[in-house]
């Protein structure tokens, strides 16, 4: 499936974009091994959460589905079934990457696949480690599919992330909460909170010490889980794309209600506000997880050179950053990205190739880019743009399209659905003129 995009003079409203994708694969997971029911608010029922959601019902668990409501009915933590086959989680790194942990610790063997995409990301990043636990897991050589086998006992580790990645991180405080002793995990950059948060909603005790330049989170050995009720908010990552379409757009003024702002996901907010950009954060609820309601408006943004410190937390909105810059005034750069490589498609290249067909001037280097601004009066060449399948490179295109110079067409956009199900049925909400072909 192709976009159709035509540039547009302006857009406003008020929306609310799908429930946050990290939570919802996390809350999926601890509730089908919780005691008791659990019900959750808020679930994404992108693709990739929908794919956790079969994995988890192919190990017995019941969901019920209730309006805006989910119904996990958990088993315990060790009360998960063999499954039948080939566990398949579809696109979605997190699913498979955080069940991972769950399951090297269960009585049965399992075999974990994706579809193309997926299988050709890393999964050493999580193979090694856990295989310092004590796990019996093995990959293609570093790729799917992974093979679990079960192990005698599993043991807590001290590890220092090499990568800053959330997904590694969760799938060893998983892991950690069947493994004798203490599981600690040391980061030097901040990644993504979610499990840290959630762990406390189900009852899990969790340590979390923070000095200047490292962050140490512990976990031991859980005898059980309590059921909870979760909310969850509505997702940053998906809000980035209308917070750029907002202040891209002339004269624009959108009102986004009910998002995430939880400080290790908003990375993106404090990048574009040292660009000028022109966002209040209304209705500010705290919490676990704090939301927020975001007034957008049509800003002049200038190019930056982006904190590197930002940049794990705001790695997928990497793409509608790039799209920000390209219509800054002055140079961006960014440094300290190379993990975009190892995402759904290589985000970097993929996002360099846009530019390339938007006709903006950029250098592409192997951490990250330097991209020279058109300006506040630019306007991008009306192209055809490859997204690679990915979806966040589809979405981050398509709003670029609204300031090109006549209608531009993005290739390859099925996999919106795996984070933004409705993703154009809240763009012509608001005045984007997009059509599906």
């Amino acid at each position: 499936m192709d976009y159709l995009v035509k540039p547009v003079e302006s857009i406003e409203g008020e929306i609310r974009v799908p429930g946050d994708k990290s939570i919802t694969h996390r809350a999926i997971m601890l509730a089908s091994i919780a005691d008791g029911q659990s019900k959750l608010t808020g679930v994404l029922e992108g693709e990739d959460c929908l794919a956790t959601k079969e994995v988890f019902e192919h190990m017995g668990i019941n969901f019920i589905k209730e309006g805006n409501d989910l119904i996990v009915k958990g088993v315990g933590i060790n009360g998960l079934n063999e499954p039948m086959k080939a566990l398949d989680f579809g696109n979605s790194g997190t699913g498979i990457r955080l069940c991972s942990g769950i399951l090297i610790a269960q009585n049965f063997s399992t075999k974990l696949i994706g579809d193309s995409s997926l299988s050709q990301r890393p999964m050493s990043r999580i193979v090694e480690p856990l295989s310092l636990m004590g796990a019996n897991i093995s990959s293609n050589n570093g790729m799917l599919p992974l093979n679990i086998k079960p192990t005698q006992s599993l043991n807590g580790i001290t590890f220092p992330l090499r990568v800053a990645s959330a997904q590694v991180k969760s799938a060893l405080l998983l892991a950690g909460l069947y493994a004798d002793g203490y599981t600690e995990i040391k980061e030097d950059k901040i990644t993504r909170n979610h499990t840290e948060t959630i762990f406390k909603e189900f009852g899990i005790p969790i340590e979390v010490n923070k000095t200047k330049n490292l962050r140490s989170i512990r976990v031991c050995k859980a005898e059980k889980i309590d059921s909870s009720d979760i909310n969850i908010p509505g997702d940053f990552s998906s809000a980035s794309f209308f917070i750029l379409a907002a202040l891209i757009a002339p004269k624009s003024h959108l009102l986004i209600k009910d998002v995430g702002i939880n400080e290790t996901r908003i990375g993106f907010l404090h990048a574009i506000r040292h660009m000028g950009a022109k966002i209040d954060l209304l209705n500010i609820q705290t919490g676990t997880e704090p939301t927020a309601d975001l007034l957008i408006k049509a800003s002049k943004l200038k190019g930056i050179t982006l904190n590197t410190k930002l940049v794990a937390n705001m790695i997928d909105e990497m793409p509608a950053f790039f799209i920000a810059a390209s219509l800054a005034e002055g140079t961006t750069i960014v440094k300290g990205a190379e993990e975009l490589r190892s995402k759904e498609s290589d985000r970097l290249q993929a996002m360099a190739n846009a530019l390339e067909a938007l006709g903006v001037k950029h250098e592409l280097n192997q951490d990250g880019m330097i991209i020279h601004g058109l300006g506040d009066d630019g306007e991008f060449m009306a192209s055809e743009i490859n997204s690679l399948g990915d979806h966040r490179i589809a979405m981050a295109s398509s709003i670029a399209s609204l300031r090109a110079n006549g209608e531009a067409r993005v290739l390859d956009c099925d996999n919106v659905g795996t984070s933004f199900p409705n993703f154009v049925d809240i763009c012509r909400d608001i005045g984007i003129k997009i059509q599906e072909q």
